[in-house]
Parts: C-alpha cells; structure tokens; sequence
C-alpha cells in the first residue's frame, strides 16, 4: 500500500483525504452544469448524490492495488474548491492516469496546475511511476491547455472514438515520462 504523507502542502493549497465533512463543498461544484460539462455519463448531482460520491472518494486515500483511485479534496483557507485524482492503471508498466476537477469560481487562477502537479510530484518520486497520462474531450480547450502547460504532451487524438451525450466525439490523450517530469523547467 502507498499513500502521501498527508496533508501535502503547496504554496497555496493543502491536498488531503476527503472526508464527509466536505459534502457542502464539493456538492457546490458538483451541481453545476458547466463543472459537468466535459465529464462523460455525468449530469449536475443532487446533494445525495454529491453525499454517495463524497463517501467513495472517502475511502479512495492511498494506492493498494492496480485499479485503485487516489483521491484528494483540493482545500484553501475558503473550503474544498475540487478534487485530484491518480488512478493506478498499470503495476507493471507503472502507469497511471490524472484527472482533476475545480469549482469554476477558481478556474483561471492556476490552482489546478498547483494541485496536479504536487499528485504528480508524489506520483513519480516517491509512488515510483514511470508514465502518467490524462484524457479529455477534443473540444475541452482548457482541459487541453493545463496539461500542456504541465509539460504533457499531446499524444493522441482518438477521432469521433466514443458517444458522448449522443454524438461521436473526439478524446485527447496527453502524457508525461518521469524523467521529462524531472527534467521540466519549474
């Protein structure tokens, strides 16, 4: 099993286990159209909805085996403002996928650059990761922009490859090696 030494700090976020005590916070962005918007399968959540997916994320704290999800409340001095996620796709390749969702009254801001990169910071230097890879719609634009400024580059993009909200729809793939993370301007 490996789980960050928690809380992981950054310089204007803290990452940490959710826990139920966070369902208004995350509830406040999970209902919202335009949060839901790129996600596939999702629509805006009720509050108990909100309250089942805070109860998952709960228990989604370290990484046990391939398959599981690592998942962090993204907290300021204001509350929890989104969630990072790293899910452990392969032991074998050290593989794993990236995901991260924000409360729009923070987009903009490079709060989500900040959180994505300390998950991936653990992820490579001390989980022991060798390639981490994130996805996206084809028209999520700034989804697209954050991984490029993260220093992924653009691997794929996987045309008219699955139904979303009725039509075809295009899917990015963006990737990062360990030692490109390394050796990345900062």
């Amino acid at each position: 099993m490996s789980r960050p030494t928690y809380p992981i700090r950054t310089a204007r976020l803290v990452l940490r286990p959710v826990i139920l005590d966070d369902l208004d916070d995350v509830y406040a962005y999970q209902r919202r159209p335009d949060v839901v918007r790129w996600m596939l399968g999702a629509e805006p959540r009720t509050r108990e909805q909100s309250r089942a997916s805070v109860l998952s994320m709960a228990g989604e704290d370290a990484l046990r085996a391939e398959g599981d999800c690592l998942t962090l409340a993204v907290a300021t001095d204001a509350g929890v403002i989104g969630t990072v996620e790293l899910v452990w796709r392969s032991q074998r390749d050290r593989t794993a996928e990236i995901g991260y969702v924000l409360h729009p009254d923070h987009w903009g801001r490079g709060l989500a650059a900040e959180a994505v990169t300390a998950l991936l910071d653990w992820g490579f230097d001390t989980f022991g990761l060798h390639r981490v890879y994130a996805r996206c719609h084809g028209r999520n634009d700034a989804s697209a922009r954050l991984m490029a400024r993260l220093g992924m580059r653009q691997e794929a993009r996987h045309v008219e490859s699955y139904l979303f909200r009725g039509e075809w729809a295009d899917r990015l793939v963006f990737a990062v090696l360990a030692h490109e993370w390394r050796s990345r301007p900062r």
